[in-house]
Order: structure tokens, then C-alpha cells, then sequence
């Protein structure tokens, strides 16, 4: 019974650190940008071409970052590189408090996005270990609370502080809380231990001898394309596109991001629970409809209704994508753990660093930004179709 106790009590408390961290890289260190790009227009501090570059440089950074995950995913690296990638996230966001210049930042946003990937895939992913070791895979998925939570609480966060804050100096608040939980998460994951001396040889001759990619799981990593290119242009320019459609007293110009945030949150135990009880398969494709359906709300109805539509629908959507992708790719290969989970978030990482260039180029040839959400619909529906096309059991 003591033992029992003591591992639920380690359960909860790396959960905690799983979900601190992923608030603190994805959510604050990357995603709060988005709401910040707004105000840093309206301080002449950036231009929207210069805040797609700065995404732009971001996404690449991440993919770089995921591909060094794959490199030292193994047990001797995991955690000194989790470590690693956590504090070097918090340093550069303290850096960019100081840093008004778009030239360094655009350093700093490549920088964070490196360390965003690396902890975005080996956080999770040996937490996935630790509670599939301990017998709690089910709790595997709550640790997307973490980005849900973090951009809840940064775009409030942005938006309670706008009015004490300019430029660069935005990014304050933003800071010190990534300072705090990072402290927090640090502290959990240098106690963690995984270990399966039973399976260990075996698993290390399946994890080499093995191809990411074969019969069952192709049309899944195909399928997350769709899903990165997808979703990045509404969590990238959805608060730009409301500060341009709504009037500036507009109530729902400070709360779109907001809304978002809230709709990844309530969202993440409704998909968990569906895909434990109807299939990881069935959840995923419901993602991809929803989010389409959000994307296809402001291409039709561009107007405060189509944004918030957007909003409710894509912010519902995204992290079941995310999480029903990446048990459903564990399910097909069960050896392949942490591995597994790099190769998603670089493909993941790779396909959303399109879509911000893609808009970039659109709008310098004359288009709108309303426009370049076509891109995302395409891709929802490409993820849609694969997904079909991906093994029921």
C-alpha cells in the first residue's frame, strides 16, 4: 500500500513538471508571441511580414530542435538534454525582454525554437516511459495540459499587462513566470528513473532493426502534415487577424486568444477520454473535421462571428491531433518510444514551418492574411483523408 501511495504521489508530481515544462517552452516561450504580435505592430516595433519571419525562424529552430531529440533520445542523454533544452527556453525569453532589434531577434526566436522542440518531444516522451513503466499510461495524454493551460495563461497574461508594458519590455511577465515553473520542473525531472532491465536488450534490437515508417503507420505520419500545416496559421495570426476585421473597442479583440487557449483546455480530457473508450483512430478523425470546420467558419464568414468560430473550433481541435497521433503511432509501434515521438514532432515541426512563409509571400504579392487560411483548410482536409486511410486496429 506504501508503495502504491508513494507512486501515485511521483505520478502527480512528474505530471506537474511534464505539464510546467511544456508551459513553459510551447505555450509561453513560443505561443505567447502570437498574442504579443499585435501590440508589437501597434508599437512600430514589428511589421506582420517581419512577425511571419520571426514565426518562420521559430518553426525551423523546432524542427532543428525535434531532430536533435531523435539524436539524444537515449537513456544516457534524455534527461541532462531535457534539462539543458528547459533552462537555455527560459534564458532566451529573458533575453528577449531587452532585445527590441529584428535582426537579434530573429536569433533568439531560431534559439527558442530549437529548445522548444527538444523539450516538446523528451518531456513527454519519457514521461510516457515512466507511467507505462509504472503501470498509468492513461495519464499519458494530461500532460498536454501544460500547452492548453500556458496559452490560457499567456494570452491573459499579455493582454492584463499591455497597458503597463512597451515593446520589447512585453515580455516581462511572460519571463518571470517561465522562470518559476521552469525552477519547478527542473527540480522533478532529475529524480525521475526509467528502467525495464527486462525488455531492455530487446527493445534496443527492435528500436534499431525496425522502420518508422511502414504499412500501418505511413498514413499517420502523412496525416500529421495536415496537421502541422494546418493549425499553425490560425495559432500564429489569429489575434493579427481579429485586431484587422473587429473594431478597436471591440470586446472580442483581447479575448480571441483567450477563447483559443480555453477551448485547448476543456478540450484535452473530453479527447483523452474518447480516445481511451472509442479508439485513438475515431478521436482523430473528429479533430480534423472540427478544425477544418473552424477554418472554413472565417473563410466564409469573415467577420468577429468567423473569428471566434475559428477560435473555439481550431483551439478544440489541435492538441487532440497531437495526442491521439502519438498514442495511436505508439500503439503501432510499441518499441519504438521516444524515437517515435521525435519523428512525429519533426514532421509535425517541418509541415507548420510552411504555412507562415506561405502567408508571407501571399501577402507581399497582394493577397490578404484572411486569404492564406485557405492553405489550412487544405491541409485539414489532407489530414482528414489519410487518416481514413490509416488501420483501424
Amino acid at each position: 500500500m506504501n508503495h502504491y501511495k508513494m507512486t501515485n504521489e511521483k505520478a502527480l508530481r512528474y505530471l506537474l513538471a511534464g505539464i510546467a515544462s511544456l508551459a513553459v517552452v510551447h505555450a509561453l516561450g513560443r505561443f505567447s508571441f502570437t498574442p504579443l504580435l499585435p501590440y508589437f505592430i501597434r508599437d512600430n516595433m514589428l511589421t506582420i511580414s517581419q512577425g511571419a519571419d520571426l514565426a518562420t525562424v521559430n518553426y525551423l529552430g523546432y524542427l532543428i530542435g525535434a531532430l536533435l531529440a531523435v539524436r539524444y533520445s537515449g537513456p544516457k542523454f534524455i534527461k541532462k538534454c531535457l534539462v539543458i533544452g528547459l533552462l537555455g527556453n527560459v534564458l532566451v525569453t529573458i533575453a528577449q525582454c531587452f532585445v527590441p532589434q529584428f535582426e537579434s531577434l530573429l536569433l533568439l526566436r531560431f534559439l527558442n525554437g530549437i529548445t522548444n522542440g527538444i523539450v516538446f518531444v523528451l518531456a513527454p516522451a519519457l514521461l510516457l516511459e515512466w507511467f507505462i513503466t509504472n503501470n498509468k499510461p492513461q495519464l499519458s495524454g494530461l500532460v498536454y495540459f501544460g500547452v492548453a493551460g500556458g496559452l490560457l495563461a499567456g494570452g491573459l497574461l499579455v493582454d492584463s499587462t499591455a497597458t503597463f508594458f512597451q515593446a520589447e519590455q512585453r515580455w516581462i511577465p511572460v519571463a518571470i513566470i517561465s522562470l518559476l515553473l521552469a525552477t519547478y520542473s527542473i527540480t522533478q525531472f532529475v529524480n525521475i528513473q526509467v528502467e525495464r532491465p527486462d525488455y531492455k536488450d530487446k527493445d534496443q534490437r527492435l528500436t534499431h532493426n525496425s522502420a518508422l515508417f511502414d504499412r500501418r503507420s505511413t498514413p499517420l505520419f502523412l496525416s500529421y502534415i495536415g496537421a502541422g500545416l494546418g493549425y499553425i496559421l490560425p495559432m500564429t495570426f489569429l489575434p493579427t487577424l481579429a485586431h484587422d476585421m473587429m473594431s478597436e473597442d471591440s470586446i472580442w479583440i483581447t479575448n480571441v486568444w483567450a477563447i483559443t487557449s480555453f477551448s485547448c483546455l476543456i478540450s484535452i480530457p473530453v479527447w483523452n477520454w474518447i480516445g481511451h473508450r472509442f479508439g485513438d483512430r475515431f478521436a482523430l478523425i473528429y479533430t480534423y473535421i472540427l478544425q477544418a470546420l473552424g477554418v472554413a467558419s472565417v473563410l466564409l464568414n469573415p467577420s468577429g462571428t468567423g473569428v471566434i468560430a475559428c477560435a473555439i473550433l481550431v483551439g478544440n481541435g489541435f492538441l487532440g491531433s497531437v495526442m491521439c497521433t502519438q498514442r495511436l503511432a505508439r500503439y503501432f509501434q510499441p518499441h519504438q518510444g521516444p524515437r517515435l515521438s521525435a519523428a512525429l514532432i519533426a514532421i509535425y515541426a517541418g509541415s507548420q514551418l510552411i504555412g507562415p512563409w506561405l502567408a508571407k509571400l501571399w501577402i507581399e504579392h497582394g493577397g490578404t492574411l484572411l486569404q492564406s487560411f485557405v492553405v489550412g483548410l487544405g491541409a485539414f482536409i489532407w489530414g482528414l483523408f489519410w487518416t481514413w486511410r490509416t488501420p483501424k486496429t
